[in-house]
């Protein structure tokens, strides 16, 4: 003991005073209530399997205002999570790219951008989806969807669409509004350009190899995916047709958007006009 003493440079009556001590653990996590919010996490979780604490946090709390009661913290809705394994597994995935550029606006109307996804079904059909995002609210102002190639005039419908959802039946903008897309083929054609800028848009497509500067389109297309196809029927083309209305009713009007302080899209629109 002496040699170690001396080896650390502390004395050794010091060592002798830390071996005799006995470490006490720290009590157990427990607090009033839990038991009542347990089975409205399990039911969430169940319903929506992908999402974290924090989205089931926004969603709770969303039920309990409803009701009149005081909202929780998501740090209790992590505890809890924890201690009963219904946490999602940790992200460690790294971008392999940056993008200095700014996608997202500060205010509504200002830049929609644009994408398509393909869904693959169990029969080996696709569905080829594009849609229309607010670049602010992140909500998806209109989509088309089809079991064939998608083509220009698919994309031009899109556009057309979009701007009736926003501004009723009009077939020219109030004012200036970026449309901002890849270089695809549908999006790219002389016909769907000119189209475009006839209805007021700002026609604008991405730097070539750099998907993140439309980083928007890119995050609606995992959350697509992830919260929605990949936990339904995908049996056949008519099948997953039948289901796009109510995943883009439910993504806009209920699914939490953490950039959006934890608010749907419309709930988010809803409060900007109120201010």
């Amino acid at each position: 003991m002496k040699t170690i003493a001396k080896a650390l440079g502390v004395s050794r009556s010091n060592l002798m005073v830390r071996l005799k001590q006995t470490t006490k653990r720290a009590p157990k996590y427990d607090k009033a209530k839990d038991a009542e919010l347990l089975p409205m996490f399990r039911a969430l979780c169940d319903k929506r399997p992908t999402y974290g604490y924090r989205r089931v946090t926004a969603m709770v709390n969303r039920d309990l205002k409803a009701e009149g009661k005081p909202e929780i913290n998501h740090k209790r809705v992590y505890r809890i999570m924890r201690m009963h394994k219904m946490l999602l597994t940790r992200h460690t995935g790294r971008h392999t790219r940056t993008h200095d550029g700014k996608v997202v606006t500060i205010k509504s109307n200002l830049r929609w951008c644009s994408d398509t996804l393909t869904i693959r079904c169990f029969n080996n059909e696709k569905v080829e989806v594009a849609f229309c995002l607010d670049t602010c609210d992140r909500e998806a102002i209109s989509y088309v969807a089809t079991a064939t190639a998608m083509t220009g005039e698919n994309i031009r419908d899109l556009m057309a669409q979009s701007v009736e959802a926003r501004f009723g039946k009009t077939m020219e903008l109030p004012r200036r509004i970026q449309w901002l897309s890849d270089n695809g083929p549908p999006y790219t054609a002389h016909e769907t350009c000119r189209f475009g800028e006839n209805l007021g848009f700002e026609v604008c497509t991405t730097p070539s190899y750099s998907p993140e500067s439309n980083g928007a389109s890119e995050a609606f297309v995992k959350t697509l995916k992830r919260d929605y196809v990949y936990l339904n029927n995908l049996d056949d083309a008519e099948t997953v047709l039948k289901q796009l209305p109510a995943w883009f009713e439910d993504y806009n009007e209920i699914a939490p958007h953490k950039g959006l302080n934890m608010k749907s899209p419309r709930e988010f629109r809803r409060i900007l006009s109120q201010g």
